[in-house]
């Protein structure tokens, strides 16, 4: 019969034969999180400027309604009164839809100013791991 092989003495093997820098995933993960934290921060930026615009137009809409709604003395009033409110709303909606692309435009440069610089950094610390195992080569191949 034989004998089952033992994988435990395998996979050390395979493991030793094929070495792992553990120091350079670990500033892979610590570079992936700083990135991760720059573009939380964008993005809660992002978000509370948004939220803060939305509020303040639904105050501005809350506002202009309360207007409408009171009573008037003549029958045309009413419609003075609707046509004065879509005419401030389309307004308001101009320039806060004009104010949230402000918000997303910056929030998509900030975030490509970030992975370009990333990319940038990996690149960099790409070449110079490259650099040595180069050197490695060419020495063994002379």
């Amino acid at each position: 019969m034989t004998a089952t092989p033992d994988m435990t003495t395998i996979l050390k093997d395979t493991m030793a034969a094929f070495p792992i820098d553990a120091s350079a995933a670990e500033g892979a993960f610590k570079s992936t999180a700083d990135l991760n934290e720059k573009l939380g921060a964008v993005t809660l930026t992002a978000v509370e400027k948004s939220s803060e615009i939305s509020s303040k137009w639904t105050q501005q809409t809350l506002k202009s309604l309360g207007e409408v709604s009171k009573a008037k003395a003549e029958p045309t009033a009413y419609m003075t009164a609707m046509s004065d409110f879509m005419t401030g709303y389309a307004q308001s909606a101009t320039e806060h839809m004009s104010a949230l692309f402000d918000v997303a435009q910056k929030a998509q440069a900030d975030s490509l100013e970030l992975m370009t610089a990333a990319g940038k950094g990996f690149g960099e610390k790409a070449t110079a791991a490259a650099k040595p195992a180069a050197t490695k080569a060419t020495t063994a191949a002379k």
